[in-house]
């Protein structure tokens, strides 16, 4: 089942952050950027994939529509065991309805250079334009910037 965040959802994602993350890069600075704001704030276009027997969630995803008029998706995680159900895919294509819902006309995600998993995710999920940005955001770190247009 699919349904938005719940502001409590975030202790849980928290709690069983490694089972979402693990081998994907700097777990600390993943677990600084998944602020509250995602699931106060944002949470009419943040969702998870829920365990239909336990409620728990198997899998998320952060995003929203800037101002700009594209869906942002700040995070998408789907849990070790939940793996290869689909879920990253529903959880897409549920945003991506809202998005278009309020107006956006294409699609953003960011990843690291090194998230090959991640790059060839958004590829089979028609993202066609992948830009390497140095020093995104004057982070010091280098990202891939993805965009899939919207019709």
């Amino acid at each position: 089942m699919i349904d938005h965040l719940r502001e409590q959802d975030r202790a849980e994602i928290m709690r069983n952050f490694e089972r979402f993350w693990a081998g994907d890069g700097d777990l600390e600075f993943l677990r600084s950027v998944h602020h509250p704001m995602f699931f106060i704030e944002f949470a009419d276009t943040a969702y998870a994939a829920r365990s239909d027997d336990t409620d728990e969630i198997l899998g998320y995803l952060l995003g929203f529509v800037a101002p700009a008029g594209y869906g942002y998706v700040h995070f998408i995680a789907v849990r070790d065991d939940a793996r290869k159900l689909g879920l990253a895919s529903k959880l897409y294509d549920v945003f991506t309805q809202a998005a278009v819902e309020r107006g956006a006309t294409g699609l953003k995600a960011i990843t690291s250079p090194e998230n090959e998993r991640s790059q060839a995710f958004h590829r089979r999920m028609g993202f066609t334009s992948m830009t390497r940005v140095d020093d995104y955001g004057s982070t010091g770190r280098t990202r891939i910037i993805m965009r899939k247009p919207l019709s």
